[in-house]
């Protein structure tokens, strides 16, 4: 079963004169069939990833049986799927550390350090060699406001952390 991951449900007010029952957005995928989401759970790369720069929204979708593993669906690519794992899984006491750029476009306070798992939702992308060994990409975390549902990759190569750290996990839980 796929759950879109949310921080938060966000009501919204009805805009019209009547009201129309209107079913659940549903989005087709290359890994996990039809997935249906709500408008609060898409989250907004306002400049897109790299090499992915006018890919904006994304649905982070949790496999219960793949967990940690998080996976970062296109919205209007079927075909693109990241595969994350959450940082702290990683490195326990990895520390984030942005520009005052990246805290603005992800609305942050450039004033104090985000704090991973309160503030926001800190991934390393998950990639594989043709050896199929694994490998996280620490120095350039996916990172998301959990209060506001807003994106960056903070690509950081003076952080000391390594673009190929590796990793083992089962192979089932990587899907995509």
């Amino acid at each position: 079963m796929l759950l879109p991951f949310t921080q938060k449900a966000v009501r919204k007010k009805a805009i019209g004169l009547h009201r129309t029952f209107h079913p659940m957005p549903r989005i087709p995928t290359k890994f996990f069939g039809e997935v249906d989401y709500t408008p609060e759970s898409v989250f907004c790369f306002p400049d897109g990833l790299p090499g992915f720069e006018d890919e904006h929204e994304f649905l982070f979708l949790n496999v219960p049986e793949s967990e940690p593993v998080l996976f970062l669906q296109s919205i209007s690519m079927r075909n693109l799927c990241f595969v994350l794992v959450p940082i702290l899984t990683l490195i326990p006491d990895f520390r984030i550390v942005l520009t005052p750029q990246e805290s603005q476009v992800l609305e942050l306070s450039p004033e104090r350090a985000p704090v991973i798992g309160k503030d926001v939702l800190c991934g390393a992308l998950v990639c594989a060699d043709n050896k199929q060994s694994l490998w996280a990409n620490l120095m350039a975390p996916v990172v998301v406001n959990l209060w506001n549902r807003l994106g960056i990759q903070a690509i950081h190569p003076e952080s000391g952390y390594s673009h190929r750290h590796p990793i083992a996990f089962v192979e089932h839980a990587l899907a995509c």
